[in-house]
């Protein structure tokens, strides 16, 4: 149960982000998550899009050099130490986060998180086998 995410790689220029956030705008793609982190030349714009497909070919004529690569969202309750929880589980199983960002819901008392893991089976296992809710590509596309 992953969620493909785009990572767009973005020139460090006044501009060129909000170039890149209205083209998916003027094509009626809706964003539900956004991260960026940068540095002196660049900066790596990771979004969770409602049409991930359409969005490749509106970033690609926008001449973005694009990846997708595989996340996992979970539910958490938006309350002190949920995050915590969840980041243990991944660590005492031995997992390596190599990123992660979050997001709040429409539910009441709800959040979401995006997490980037080495290895996205083994932490769907851990997860899941805990309890944790994760979210489906389409739970996701559809909010």
């Amino acid at each position: 149960m992953t969620i493909d995410q785009i990572s767009v790689f973005v020139e460090n220029k006044p501009g060129r982000l909000v170039e890149v956030i209205e083209a998916l705008g003027a094509k009626g793609i809706d964003m539900r998550a956004m991260s960026i982190a940068d540095t002196s030349d660049f900066g790596i714009l990771r979004l969770i899009v409602d049409k991930p497909q359409e969005a490749l070919a509106v970033l690609r004529d926008a001449d973005c050099v694009t990846s997708v690569t595989q996340v996992i969202a979970v539910a958490v309750s938006d309350t002190p130490g949920s995050l915590a929880k969840i980041l243990r589980l991944l660590s005492d199983a031995g997992i390596s986060i190599e990123y992660v960002y979050a997001f709040i819901t429409h539910e009441k008392g709800g959040a979401y998180v995006i997490v980037r893991v080495e290895d996205n089976d083994k932490a769907i296992g851990v997860l899941t086998k805990s309890g944790v809710r994760l979210l489906s590509s389409g739970e996701l596309y559809d909010m």
